[in-house]
């Protein structure tokens, strides 16, 4: 792995490995330019497309109830859309095929996991901050790669936060 990309898991990345469609994805986060770079390094020697994904994240319910106080406003969305053009933009750019869109929701390893099926991706890349214990891990939003990662049933590259 070259140190630019900086991983904190790569289960797959091998030379010979071809993926045709790549994941990536964030819990709300803008990408890091090394976790572009590396979907780019990813995609280039098999002509692989990225779907881009990013949610707009839904804060939960007030008395059982979905609120509306709750629910990403427009600010926080044109901020994931934002978020998801200028990547694609990057991909473009470098000459990779690249398309995607944001969604909210209040279980983004879920929605992640399952956009990576529906979009017949065989990777996902996402920006990370560094691991930290199972038992903190579950209680904060910034660790969800590493929820996808343990989740996930396909390869998950984690790349650090800038």
């Amino acid at each position: 792995m070259r140190a630019a990309t900086a991983p904190v898991r790569d289960d797959a990345l091998t030379d010979d490995h071809q993926y045709k469609r790549i994941l990536l994805a964030s819990e709300g986060r803008p990408f890091s330019q090394a976790a572009i770079d590396l979907a780019i390094e990813l995609a280039k020697p098999s002509g692989a497309s990225v779907h881009v994904f990013t949610i707009a994240r839904i804060h939960g319910v007030a008395f059982g109830m979905q609120s509306p106080g709750l629910l990403p406003n427009k600010r926080e969305w044109q901020e994931q859309r934002d978020i998801v053009g200028k990547a694609i933009a990057r991909l473009k750019r470098k000459g990779v095929e690249a398309d995607g869109h944001v969604l909210g929701t209040r279980k983004s390893t879920k929605k992640i996991l399952e956009e990576a099926k529906t979009h017949g991706c065989d990777a996902i890349v996402m920006t990370a901050d560094p691991d930290r214990h199972r038992l903190i891990r579950d209680m904060i939003w910034t660790q969800e790669p590493q929820r996808v990662r343990s989740k996930a049933k396909l390869p998950v590259f984690l790349v650090e936060a800038e």
